[in-house]
C-alpha cells in the first residue's frame, strides 16, 4: 500500500516490485487482484498519469507508447491514453527542440541531423 500511496503503478510494474520482496506468486497475484477490485490499482489510470507526466517533459507519443509497453500496459489502453490527452504534440516537440538547441534555425546539415536525431529519440 505504501508504494501506491506515492504514485500510480501498472499492474505488471507493481508485480515486479513485489516479486523482489516476496517469493509467493499466488499471494502476490491475489493481492494485486484485490487492489484492482477495490479500484486502487488501474492500468488505465496509470497510463493517463504517465502520458501527462512524460508529455509535459517533452516526450512524444511514440516514445511514451514504447515506455508504456515496457511497463506492461496493453496497447489499446496506452493508445487510448495518448489519444485522449489534450497535449499538442507539435508544440511540445518545438519547445523541446528550442530548449535544447535554441530558436535559431540549423545552419548546416550536421546540425539539422542532430536536431532530427534528438526529436526522433524523444518520439
Amino acid at each position: 500500500m505504501d508504494l501506491l500511496a506515492r504514485r500510480e503503478y501498472a499492474r505488471l510494474e507493481l508485480r515486479r516490485r513485489l516479486m523482489l520482496k516476496f517469493a509467493d506468486d499466488v499471494l502476490i497475484d491475489e493481492a494485486l487482484e484485490k487492489l484492482a477490485d477495490e479500484g486502487l490499482l488501474s492500468d488505465e489510470r496509470f497510463a493517463e498519469s504517465y502520458v501527462r507526466h512524460r508529455s509535459s517533459a517533452g516526450f512524444g507519443p511514440q516514445r511514451i507508447l514504447l515506455e508504456l509497453r515496457e511497463r506492461g500496459v496493453r496497447d489499446e489502453l496506452a493508445k487510448a491514453a495518448i489519444n485522449g490527452s489534450r497535449c499538442n504534440w507539435q508544440d511540445n516537440a518545438l519547445a523541446a527542440r528550442n530548449k535544447k538547441f535554441g530558436a535559431l534555425p540549423a545552419c548546416d546539415a550536421k546540425s539539422r541531423a542532430a536536431r532530427a536525431r534528438f526529436l526522433q529519440y524523444r518520439g
